[in-house]
């Protein structure tokens, strides 16, 4: 079933339940954190704890000579200083391929990475204390781009690299390497009127959440450890974590900690190793907290690109071929490029009807920053590129841009470079449409500046301009992105659900390992509860390892795969429920004896709404709990030469249209508009979607226009790791957002549910892009735009 739903969500709960699916609830968290009082992982607190601190490389690649620890642990109030010689088991970690050093051993392989660890009674002494390590390096080669990373001489980034990649890439520096293969692209070259081509870069984006990187450990009395933290993932870190402490998994017990955001940065290890290492050498809990230039160290960030597109377009607007290599660089580890990788590849066509394609992705070691996980993970990049072809055709063609890309929109049933057809919904199309339709913002009136908001202006309250060499530029530009884990990967949540009676009251209790990132799965896991159970008393037990896994809070999952586990393990409870009242209650009523039972309102009720009995009163003093997985439906690896497989679960969609204001002679930008409209499958919460929607429309934005990591090309040191340097939009910055969602269900997914977090942050990065170009006309072929490349100084 189908339906729309602008402006004020509409109240779709049912009739018998407060706080159910379909309804705004508000965060339980919202007000402590707007208030200052939420607890973060930064805020534990632990009587005797020590603090740990962290030395890091001021070398991009080079060999470690040796350490000298003596002058550190001479001082007073250090109760240890550790190197890789210290590490009691592995001294690797890794998400995919277990090649990150805990500290880095024999050399370093990027600017910042862990060297050497402190624990001291005071933070202020363990980092006087690690300043008085004295490492000597022997600075090595640097490998830091396609040409360097796999030249026939290159130095080899990892010199004993293992992993299941291995064999089927083309060089060692070379993470992953994934081709698709559909059709015959030199034919249909023959037949396309119009072929566009373009380079394209993209920068190195970090995830810049406000809370830094932070967790306490606290050594047990049975040899194990008690771990809070602050992660994305608590089963990932557990399954790396126990093989480096040389503990089993049952004796690392982790709890999730007050998380200050993630957008991906999260998912891969901080200092939960190193914390723990040093709880278990002292015998003391030990804190851990980055600073922020710390953080910009300490985190993976979203991976740079070079693309390189070809399309064809016939002279009636039909897309015939498309031709790409896409080129991530993933830094010094592996984390998760090799899935970023698949992603990219499988994704780079676009929403688009393309038969005929030659694609190849590859992801790069090299010694720049770490990248890995962040929000749209592999799509960002690929849609920024094949949304500037986008309109470099239309423009070839004298075609309306949206209208083009109304033309070759993919549908239901469309097939995937891959061979997958698309099996639900996808209104490309409608969603154009619905962006191009809106009302535009009001122009300006720059004839005089008197009562004008200088705010408004590009340069804001700099107060560059009164609107002279000012032009307004219009973008547009729609994406694709996979929801879920891919290409065959055991994608599964667990979800345990107890109902008892307390207080003469039924009350559920959902305990998940689901860890709350501020994407609102407190909210909508208690919004499931109550609408399958009936109950309005939902507790949202914390998250931790006591529960089976969840998953990774990233991909969009979270609402669909732990949603789909708790309604699955609340739908086992309820025919517990139903079994006792049968029991008990059976003889009374002919309808206990029937399988077309609801619990509603506290009550059980047949169809036809006669109330059998209260839950109170069938349950009495006994206990329902049920813990189960749920799977969503299977997908498979894509082939290593053809590319071809059933990668992917599900598929989100989004569009974007910008409206900007640019001062051309001063290259300064100002976005007035950025617009929305995203299919959505099923809005559980409708204002958290909105908040979702508009949050990762802002994250496109930034990268856009402001956000980028400089690496300095010739030492590979990060040169901006701070929040005055490295810039992110604030209010004034971000533009009104409106959002027009639309609700067209997905069958395979509980209550028809979409991803929606990542969408968004693909299109809104390429319609900003787009409008500027509008307004100056200019080819703007990287990320972010600066003024210097619209000014050309």
């Amino acid at each position: 079933m189908a339906g729309t739903t602008t402006g004020a969500p509409t109240n779709v709960t049912q009739k018998y339940t407060q706080g159910g699916i379909g309804e705004s609830t508000l965060r339980p968290d919202g007000t402590l954190k707007v208030t200052g009082e939420f607890a973060y992982s930064s805020d534990m607190w632990h009587e005797d704890m020590l603090w740990g601190q962290t030395l890091r490389s001021t070398v991009a690649h080079a060999e470690i000579v040796s350490i000298d620890t003596s002058e550190a642990l001479k001082m007073d109030g250090v109760y240890a200083v550790l190197t890789a010689d210290d590490m009691p088991a592995a001294k690797n970690y890794g998400m995919e391929f277990q090649d990150t050093p805990i500290l880095a051993y024999g050399k370093v392989r990027h600017h910042g990475e862990p060297v050497a660890l402190v624990a001291a009674d005071h933070p202020e002494t363990a980092r006087r204390a690690a300043a008085k390590i004295v490492i000597e390096y022997r600075e090595l080669p640097l490998i830091t781009d396609e040409a360097s990373a796999t030249a026939p001489d290159a130095i080899l980034v990892h010199e004993n690299r293992d992993d299941h990649h291995a064999p089927f890439v083309p060089h060692p520096n070379i993470v992953h390497h994934q081709p698709i293969q559909r059709g015959n692209v030199e034919e249909a070259a023959k037949k396309a009127d119009f072929i566009v081509k373009g380079e394209y870069t993209f920068g190195m984006q970090d995830q810049a959440f406000l809370g830094p990187e932070s967790g306490l450990a606290v050594p047990a009395e049975d040899g194990g450890i008690d771990l809070y933290v602050a992660t994305q993932w608590l089963h990932s870190d557990l399954k790396q974590i126990a093989p480096c402490l040389g503990l089993p998994e049952e004796k690392v017990r982790m709890t999730m900690s007050g998380v200050g955001g993630a957008f991906g940065g999260r998912e891969d290890i901080s200092m939960q190793i190193q914390a723990s290492v040093l709880a278990l050498r002292t015998g003391k809990p030990v804190k851990m907290v980055y600073n922020r230039t710390e953080s910009f160290f300490g985190h993976v960030h979203r991976h740079p690109a070079k693309l390189y597109y070809e399309h064809g377009a016939t002279k009636d607007g039909k897309l015939t071929h498309m031709k790409c290599k896409i080129v991530l660089d993933g830094g010094a580890y592996a984390s998760s490029t090799a899935s970023v990788v698949g992603n990219a590849s499988s994704l780079s066509v676009g929403p688009y009807v393309i038969d005929n394609v030659d694609i190849l992705a590859i992801g790069l070691y090299s010694n720049n920053p770490p990248c890995g996980a962040m929000r749209g993970f592999g799509a960002v990049q690929a849609c920024f590129a094949y949304e500037a072809q986008m309109d470099k055709l239309a423009a070839k063609l004298g075609m309306d841009p949206v209208e083009f890309r109304q033309l070759n929109a993919m549908e239901e049933g469309t097939i995937m470079p891959t061979g997958q057809p698309v099996e639900s919904p996808a209104p490309v199309a409608e969603l154009l449409r619905r962006v191009k339709s809106r009302p535009l913002p009001p122009e300006r009136q720059w004839e005089s500046s008197e009562g004008a908001d200088v705010r408004a202006l590009p340069g804001g309250l700099s107060n560059t301009t009164h609107g002279e060499g000012v032009v307004r530029g219009i973008g547009y530009a729609v994406g694709i992105k996979n929801v879920g884990f891919s290409e065959g990967f055991d994608d599964y949540s667990t979800a345990k659900i107890s109902m008892q009676v307390i207080n003469g009251e039924a009350v559920a209790v959902v305990h998940t390992a689901m860890a709350e990132v501020g994407q609102g799965g407190v909210t909508i896991h208690a919004q499931i509860a109550r609408t399958e159970l009936g109950v309005q008393q939902v507790t949202i037990h914390p998250a931790d390892t006591q529960v089976g896994s969840a998953g990774s809070t990233s991909a969009g999952r979270q609402t669909y795969m732990t949603g789909g586990a708790i309604k699955n393990s609340c739908e086992l409870v309820r025919e517990q429920v139903f079994a006792i009242g049968r029991r008990k209650f059976g003889s009374y009523h002919p309808a206990w004896a029937t399988e077309e039972l609801n619990l509603e309102g506290g009550k059980v009720v047949t169809n036809a709404g006669e109330v059998l009995a209260s839950i109170v009163d069938v349950l009495e003093d006994e206990v329902v709990s049920v813990e189960e997985e749920w799977r969503h439906q299977p997908t498979e690896a894509f082939d290593r030469v053809t590319g071809q497989g059933r990668g992917h679960v599900q598929y989100a969609f989004a569009a974007h249209r910008a409206v900007v204001e640019v001062d051309t002679e001063l290259g300064l930008v100002k976005v007035i508009e950025l617009a929305c409209a995203q299919d959505v499958g099923k809005a559980l919460n409708p204002l958290s979607v909105v908040g979702q929607i508009q949050g990762g429309t802002t994250q496109g934005l930034g990268v856009a226009v402001m956000e980028e990591i400089i690496v300095d090309p010739k030492t590979a040191k990060v040169r901006n790791p701070s929040f005055t340097d490295y810039l992110l939009p604030t209010i004034l910055d971000t533009p009104t957002i409106p959002v027009d969602y639309i609700e067209m269900a997905d069958p395979k997914a509980p209550y028809g549910v979409r991803g929606i977090g990542e969408a968004p942050t693909l299109s809104s990065t390429p319609a900003v892009l787009a409008a500027i170009r509008n307004a100056t006309g200019l080819e703007l072929n990287k990320t972010p735009v600066r003024p210097e490349h619209i000014t050309g100084t």
